[in-house]
């Protein structure tokens, strides 16, 4: 009995040095991070367990009122950039390149992309890395049923997921979040 006992306290001690040395080793570092990082991984990771697929848990997704029509959307988004002093830097039809090259007609699949050339600016003063988000793409794309859906990548991971970011980039960065959400939303209710 004696032997048991002593082993378990081993494993405790053992347990304890592991928790001591990791708060040690890895707490200054976590210091440094956004103070929403956990419950930002916690949403990714909730999202991953649901769903089993990466791509879902870090894109955002919105359905398209119904009777609003491809036109009505992109108008829209248009239209709600310009609102935001978001720039509308280009379009991407997808289905067309599609089309092309199949000879085929193809669901509508359209790729829209705005930016902040101020933000975008902040953004590569601090990281050249974060030119992989620039700009900010929302799709719109009718599944095989014939609806639309909007999405776009969830900012927050890029916001939140690491070490606290610069407060003027971390405002800018809030903002474009803020404004590609809203965009979305007035999108499918194809408002202007």
């Amino acid at each position: 009995m004696s032997f048991i006992r002593n082993i378990l306290a081993l494993l405790g001690l053992l347990v304890l040095l592991a928790v001591g040395w990791g708060y040690y080793t890895i707490g200054p570092k976590l210091e440094q991070f956004d103070p929403k990082f956990v419950s930002v991984y916690q949403e990714f990771a909730q999202r991953l367990l649901e769903t089993g697929d990466p791509g879902v848990a870090m894109m955002w997704s919105v359905p398209v009122e119904e009777g609003i029509g491809v036109d009505e959307v992109v108008d829209s988004l248009k239209s709600q950039a310009s609102t935001r002093n978001m720039l509308f830097v280009g379009e991407s039809p997808f289905y067309q390149q599609v089309e092309a090259m199949t000879g085929e007609k193809d669901r509508y699949i359209n790729f829209l992309s705005f930016c902040s050339a101020k933000i975008g600016k902040l953004m590569l003063e601090y990281k050249d890395h974060y030119s992989g988000f620039m700009p900010c793409r929302i799709a719109l794309v009718e599944d095989k049923s014939g609806n639309l859906t909007l999405y776009s990548m969830n900012l927050d991971l890029m916001i939140h997921g690491g070490k606290t970011l610069p407060p003027e980039l971390k405002e800018g960065a809030l903002s474009v979040r803020k404004n590609i959400w809203e965009m979305m939303q007035a999108g499918a209710a194809g408002e202007f």
